[in-house]
């Protein structure tokens, strides 16, 4: 396969599964902001605005790996439900193809979410070349290692219906017991050592140092990105060699 089929692949993915469902289906738009914004709106009254830059910086990272766990009900759909797998296994289009197309068009559908929080962010104040750099950085491999993980799944999953059942967890363990919209240091020590098991607890702690709204949080970055590159790998691995392109 040519690299110019690859990147018609690519686009084609994009359209199906990114653009068009956002203009034929705008209110799944409003769904996707739903829980970050509740998250804000919550944080603000129950603070008094002191914490807002948390539900900033959090929302941030909820968005971006929504928009990677979300690709597990779409393949899980297109697989079982339309059988549109079988029919890229056997087109030439290959499985990475494939997986990056569609994890592409779930980040192309969460683009307005991700502006809409982008847009505080810089109203805030709070960007500037360190801190672009470093939440660019920390977004992506979010992105990574929810898309990774969320295509290992789908490859197990039966039914679309399973995936009701996952979502919600991978949500609490991920993004609602994590201090991703609070500082760490808010928990006592051996629930700290609890959230720790969490990717994006590092991911958090790195975008909250980069905005300057939680300094302790910057005395082991290295081992924040560290954790967060050795998790990101770890799952590109198992999605590599441990998920089920074909039907067995």
């Amino acid at each position: 396969m040519s690299e110019r089929h690859r990147l018609r692949s690519l686009g084609t993915l994009v359209l199906l599964n990114g653009l068009i469902p956002i203009r034929t289906q705008p209110l799944y738009l409003v769904n996707l902001l739903a829980s970050p914004l509740s998250f804000l709106f919550f944080i603000y009254v129950i603070s008094h605005g002191a914490l807002l830059a948390f539900g900033i910086t959090g929302g941030l990272v909820l968005t971006m790996l929504t928009a990677g766990t979300g690709l597990q009900s779409d393949l899980t759909h297109y697989r079982h439900d339309l059988k549109f797998q079988d029919v890229v296994v056997a087109s030439p289009v290959e499985a990475p193809v494939y997986v990056v197309g569609m994890a592409l068009s779930e980040l192309v559908y969460s683009l307005p979410a991700i502006a809409v929080f982008v847009a505080l962010f810089l109203v805030k104040g709070y960007a500037t070349p360190d801190s672009i750099a470093v939440i660019g950085g920390v977004l992506l491999l979010v992105w990574g290692f929810a898309t990774a993980l969320a295509f290992t799944l789908a490859t197990y999953f039966q039914d679309v219906r399973e995936t009701f059942m996952f979502s919600p967890l991978i949500s609490l363990v991920l993004t609602v017991l994590p201090p991703v919209y609070y500082p760490l240091a808010y928990l006592p020590h051996w629930a700290q050592i609890v959230a720790r098991i969490s990717p994006t607890t590092y991911a958090a702690a790195l975008v909250q140092c980069a905005v300057g709204i939680a300094p302790s949080a910057c005395g082991q970055s290295a081992l924040d990105w560290a954790v967060l590159g050795a998790v990101t790998a770890a799952l590109l691995a198992v999605a590599a060699f441990k998920a089920r392109w074909k039907e067995p």
